[in-house]
Formats: C-alpha cells, sequence, structure tokens
C-alpha cells in the first residue's frame, strides 16, 4: 500500500492579495496534480501569537499538527528589508515544538523554497529560508523560484502572467511530491 504524500504550504504576507499565497497555491496546484494532498496555511489567517517558549497556545497547534503530519512543505515568503518577513519567521519559529518528536523538526522532510519581492532581490529571501531549512534538518528541493516585481506577476485569477513562471512553479509542486516520496521509502 502506497502512503499518500500530504504537502502543506506556509506563507503569505499582511497584503490583501499576497503575492506569496499566489504563488504557493500555483505551486500546490501541481503537488496536488501529482497526487499529493495539500493544505495550505496563510500567516495572515493563522494569526499566530508571538513565539515564546512555555505553554503552547492553541493558536499554534493546526500549524504544528500539519507539519507533523506533512511529508513536505512549500515555503513563501516576501523578502522584507533583504530577508523573509517577521510573520513567516514567527511561524517557523513555532516549529520549536517539533524539537521533541522522532525525528525531530523537519526530518526526513523536503521543502520548496519560493519567495517574492517587489524588486529584484527574492533570492535573499530564498537564502535565508535555506539556512533555515538545514537548521531544522530538512532538505531543500534544489529548484527554487524567487519572483521579482511580484505585485505584477499573477492575473486576477492567481495565474502567472509569465507562462515560464507558472510552469516553474507547477514543476517546484510535482518535483515536491517526488522527492517526498523518495524520502518517505
Amino acid at each position: 500500500m502506497t502512503t499518500q504524500i500530504k504537502i502543506v504550504g506556509l506563507g503569505g504576507s499582511a497584503s490583501r492579495r499576497s503575492s506569496s499565497t499566489l504563488a504557493i497555491e500555483n505551486v500546490l496546484a501541481g503537488a496536488r496534480n501529482a497526487g499529493a494532498a495539500v493544505v495550505s496555511m496563510d500567516v495572515q489567517t493563522l494569526a499566530l501569537p508571538m513565539y515564546e517558549y512555555g505553554p503552547t497556545p492553541s493558536e499554534v497547534e493546526p500549524l504544528v499538527d500539519a507539519v507533523r503530519s506533512a511529508h513536505g512543505m512549500v515555503w513563501c515568503s516576501p523578502l522584507y528589508h533583504g530577508s523573509i518577513s517577521g510573520a513567516f519567521k514567527n511561524a517557523i519559529d513555532w516549529l520549536q515544538l517539533l524539537s521533541n518528536d522522532d525525528p525531530p523538526y523537519l526530518s526526513g522532510k523536503v521543502i520548496a523554497l519560493v519567495a517574492t519581492a517587489g524588486g529584484d532581490q527574492a533570492l535573499q529571501a530564498i537564502n535565508t529560508m535555506e539556512f533555515i531549512v538545514r537548521a531544522l534538518r530538512g532538505w531543500t528541493l534544489p529548484l527554487t523560484a524567487p519572483i521579482s516585481r511580484a505585485d505584477a506577476a499573477f492575473d486576477e485569477q492567481g495565474v502567472p502572467h509569465d507562462q515560464r513562471l507558472g510552469e516553474r512553479l507547477y514543476t517546484i509542486g510535482h518535483e515536491l511530491v517526488q522527492a517526498a516520496q523518495t524520502l518517505a521509502k
């Protein structure tokens, strides 16, 4: 019996129409097409409290439970001042609750990285996220998508204006599922 791969998308921004969320949805469409069950978690709607060591607030449990049961994830943060957003970093900080799991943190999980930027420096956020994945013992997917000038990258339906970007995001979703299947064996 084959286990259905579960992919969790995590990201977004405070924007009403977040290009980061749109990018995640495009990646998750590729993952869904590859047979994965997908869950999308937006930092704005999660409304997580600031990370603090101590008792776990109930608002955090859906995120931690989803990540714990996932085979892989897609992360997407907007580039803020040369790095990831504070809201995204706060969500990642709550993954500290996976430290006592066996295996801990993101061990055995593959993480796809996408970033959006108003200018041309989206790769800086991807580099930051890659360091975090490594610190949490996860595996990063080699194919990434730094999306420059993201405010104009998607149409009203969330479809990328540039067909190559759409194909790349969809391919990331497919490759994420393939890598997660390999690690799940």
